[in-house]
């Protein structure tokens, strides 16, 4: 069974990955005081993707809302799928919570590059699918952030060895 997704709950999807994010660095700031100003900025900055996908959706027309994403090999509403299901990630948990099984600042930073990477991988499974003038070129300046995060995250984790 296909099932499609429309540009505005796949910006709505973003949101929420977005919203998780941040969330699990404020609550890691918490728990890693050496690291807390880095991880209030990598927050800070998924607060801004947030608001980027939340303009982005806000920017769609009635017909854009409609109908699916345009995906000629249904690759991306695959992916989509599979992570809608919770099978790679699920938006709907509460990513704070992963911080609860991890025992090392390093466990820490290791989960944080993890989600990191399935952030990457969600917006590049949708990339192809969003218009110019929805805003692609937004959605490339979200994936090269998110890689500079993982770039930071894993010289944090270097200088923690």
């Amino acid at each position: 069974m296909v099932i499609l997704f429309s540009a505005d709950e796949v910006f709505e999807m973003a949101e929420q990955i977005e919203r998780n994010g941040a969330k699990f660095y404020r609550a890691a700031a918490k728990k890693l005081p050496a690291l807390r100003q880095v991880l209030l900025d990598l927050a800070a900055m998924e607060d801004v993707h947030e608001k980027t996908f939340a303009a982005m959706r806000a920017e769609l027309s009635a017909s854009e809302k409609e109908p699916p994403v345009f995906d000629p090999d249904s690759q991306a509403q695959a992916y989509l799928r599979v992570m809608a299901d919770g099978h790679i990630f699920d938006v709907r948990t509460d990513p704070s919570k992963l911080l609860a099984e991890q025992k090392s600042p390093q466990d820490i930073l290791k989960t944080a590059i993890g989600v990191e990477k399935d952030s990457i991988a969600f917006y590049v499974g949708i990339r192809d699918g969003v218009s110019r003038k929805a805003g692609k070129d937004k959605v490339e300046a979200i994936i090269k952030e998110e890689m500079s995060h993982i770039v930071i995250l894993s010289q944090k984790l270097a200088d923690l060895k």
